[in-house]
């Protein structure tokens, strides 16, 4: 799977949490809280646990908050780097295992137990074969005891600027092809993945909720809109249907912006439930 940087995970963090709908976050926190069926301590697997965003997701106050000493989590990635800092910023304040683990064997990952698997800004990377075989394995093990599943931050494909720039939807359509090469789990989904997801949760069994959840960024963004105008540029040279000097027009005129423009990333998140519960 490509791999993330510490900067780049906690410079996305302010967007991602005000992106994420936030009464699809509660409904997953309530399932946590309340569907419960063997009465011990509540666990939550997260995949591609990064440095612990969604463990940070689920401890903000709300009316669903958890009590901390009742819900453990297993943070899984293939960084240990990543997982280490995760044991530094929250090891001493919540219960967690860290699991440094090949994402793409389903077979092998600790979902064993667990009453909810998370996941944030992964599931556009994977493949339908790994969407397939997960799902069949939360499946399964929900006929022993029920497991719902949370995704958030799915890219769903969609980015607007402003000012508009005439080669903008050019750009898109390169880098929404980018987004569907091989990201380590097979050809991945991109955009894609959402409704994918969706689809394989409603035929297995589950109950599935979705919402929109867009990276509103403005000139307060400017560090995180800056990285993202640079990944796209990289993303998408050498497409045929870009030219390089019309490629770096854009970039900088991008850039040249940023204070000043708007950029709206479009991202979904889905929760899934069994539907015996």
């Amino acid at each position: 799977m490509t791999g993330f940087s510490i900067n780049w995970l906690d410079l996305r963090e302010a967007a991602d949490r005000r992106a994420r709908e936030d009464k699809l976050l509660e409904q997953a926190k309530h399932w946590l809280k309340t569907h419960n069926t063997q009465g011990t301590a509540r666990t939550a697997v997260d995949l591609g646990a990064g440095t612990g965003s969604t463990l940070r997701a689920f401890s903000t106050s709300s009316s669903q908050a958890i009590d901390r000493e009742s819900l453990s989590w297993r943070l899984v990635d293939q960084d240990a780097k990543l997982l280490t800092e995760a044991r530094r910023r929250h090891g001493g304040s919540h219960r967690l295992e860290t699991h440094e683990l090949d994402l793409t064997d389903i077979a092998a990952l600790p979902l064993k137990g667990a009453h909810l698997i998370t996941a944030s800004a992964l599931f556009d990377l994977v493949s339908a074969d790994f969407i397939e075989t997960l799902v069949g394995a939360l499946q399964s093990q929900s006929q022993q005891q029920p497991v719902g599943f949370y995704a958030a931050l799915n890219y769903d494909g969609a980015t607007r600027w402003t000012p508009a720039h005439p080669l903008d939807e050019a750009v898109l359509i390169a880098f929404n092809h980018d987004q569907q090469r091989d990201k380590g789990f097979g050809v991945a989904l991109g955009p894609d993945a959402g409704p994918y997801m969706e689809r394989v949760f409603n035929r297995s069994g589950f109950r599935v909720f979705t919402a929109n959840s867009p990276w509103e960024m403005d000139g307060t963004d400017s560090n995180l809109v800056n990285a993202l105008i640079t990944g796209i540029g990289d993303a998408v040279a050498g497409d045929p249907a870009l030219d390089v000097a019309s490629l770096q027009d854009w970039i900088q005129f991008r850039k040249a912006h940023i204070l000043t423009g708007t950029c709206i990333v479009g991202h979904t998140d889905l929760l899934a439930l069994p539907n015996a519960i």
